[in-house]
């Protein structure tokens, strides 16, 4: 096959985690060639892998819906989205606020063309010292929606994420403002809006429906993977599928549907589906408590995640901090996410 004449001796090495990769998460066609591979994906791997990840999510997501209100799992099932008001009791959410607003915390920072997404981790320390916070983030009403949107059982990862856009001072686009899909597989990211959120706030938008995997989304998807690895968009080329909006109707999708909501909202969504955060032509900043959670999707299980033992639970972000600077120390893997010490959550942008 000409995917191996071509191969380097370093690739060799390499090849059987390509291999094995395929059996899990890994999504980059650019990263990993036999992901990448136009003859490959023209005999279908890219499409088995979708197909049989999202028979797979099918089936934990059913050994799942006792954890869920039957007027909710249906709502989700039909649009791939919770959308929940009011989520904390007043007194609750008053709390939450002043610990969040209330004190400079370790961050980090990320930036993405005009916008930056400051990452506060928060350890078992933090949560401690922080009541409201520590009941918000294991609260288990949002544990078990953000669950069954991946379909998966265990602990999601956890941090206040704000996300500072800059559009006057910087004019490079924001990557996540184009439609699109996080992965090949079903997976779940939360937010609980610390403020309220206007159409011109950037909101995160949503296409309902897209998180299903329909015949013309299969298709779509075929013809994607034989051509992203030499796509310019790097994102795309990662394996997050971006999506234009008047390719949307082919798919028998509606067009993206923004989420304005008041503060003390949660969203769960499966990211899975199409979706992204709006371009504001403003300066703004938004906060949030935010939660993902992607595991394997080739596990028939929900149980076995190790993030859910107890000397490792709440303590998944931090771990992943540390793992990425040794690795930035030791392999030169640069971690995008660069520590900007304690700051307040809502602070300027200092990377």
């Amino acid at each position: 096959m000409i995917l191996w004449s071509v191969m380097s001796p370093l690739s060799y090495l390499k090849a059987p985690i390509w291999v094995l990769g395929l059996a899990g998460t890994d999504k980059s066609p650019r990263k990993n060639p036999i992901l990448g591979s136009e003859r490959l994906n023209e005999w279908g791997l890219h499409k088995k892998r979708v197909a049989t990840a999202a028979a797979l999510a099918a089936r934990r997501r059913a050994s799942l819906a006792g954890l869920l209100d039957p007027e909710q799992r249906a709502f989700f099932d039909e649009n791939g989205y919770f959308l929940v008001r009011d989520f904390l009791p007043d007194d609750v959410y008053r709390q939450l606020r002043e610990e969040v607003f209330g004190q400079p915390l370790e961050a980090r920072e990320m930036r993405q063309g005009q916008a930056v997404t400051r990452m506060t981790l928060l350890p078992p320390d933090v949560l401690a010292a922080n009541p409201a916070l520590g009941r918000t983030v294991r609260d288990p009403r949002a544990l078990n929606m953000i669950r069954y949107a991946a379909s998966q059982g265990g602990q999601p990862l956890n941090f206040l994420q704000t996300v500072l856009v800059e559009p006057q001072k910087v004019k490079k686009k924001d990557p996540q403002s184009d439609a699109h899909a996080d992965t090949f597989h079903a997976t779940s990211k939360a937010w609980l809006f610390l403020q309220d959120v206007g159409e011109d706030d950037g909101p995160f938008f949503f296409v309902p429906g897209s998180h299903k995997l329909t015949k013309q989304r299969l298709e779509w998807e075929y013809e994607c993977s034989l051509s992203a690895a030499k796509d310019a968009r790097s994102h795309h080329a990662s394996g997050s599928f971006r999506i234009r909006a008047d390719e949307l109707a082919a798919l028998g999708l509606p067009q993206p549907v923004k989420m304005a909501v008041p503060e003390n909202t949660l969203i769960v969504a499966d990211t899975f589906a199409f979706h992204g955060r709006t371009p504001s032509e403003k300066p703004t900043v938004r906060s949030e408590i935010h939660w993902h959670m992607r595991r394997n999707p080739f596990l028939p299980w929900t149980g076995g995640d190790l993030k859910s033992l107890p000397f490792l639970k709440d303590r998944g972000m931090p771990i992943l901090m540390d793992l990425a600077d040794v690795a930035e120390k030791s392999m030169k893997m640069r971690n995008v996410w660069r520590p900007v010490g304690k700051v307040d959550v809502q602070s300027k942008a200092h990377v």
